[in-house]
């Protein structure tokens, strides 16, 4: 995966990028699709944790090359309980 940081809406101090890149390789990580786009433009949600267990919400779009985040922070109490859940879900 290739992402753009490149004038990043938000504080990458809060999150640094590697977190992130590393909550989008997560094997058990959630991709969603919201209801509506934003200016035309497909956006998606994302929960993934990254090495350090850290669990991060993000939102992104992509063109199927370049991933560019637009929101990042850790998940919400609720989130995490979604997250963990539906992984609990997952047949192997």
């Amino acid at each position: 995966m290739d992402f753009d940081w490149l004038d990043a809406p938000f504080d990458l101090r809060k999150i640094p990028p590697k977190e992130i890149e590393e909550s989008f390789e997560d094997p058990f990580s959630l991709r969603l699709l919201p209801d509506a786009a934003h200016d035309g433009e497909a956006r998606y949600f994302h929960l993934g944790k990254s090495l350090s267990d850290r669990a991060i919400f993000s939102v992104f779009w992509t063109d199927g090359k370049k991933y560019r985040v637009l929101l990042a922070r850790e998940m919400t109490p609720v989130e995490l309980n979604f997250y963990s859940r539906k992984n609990s879900e997952i047949d192997f």
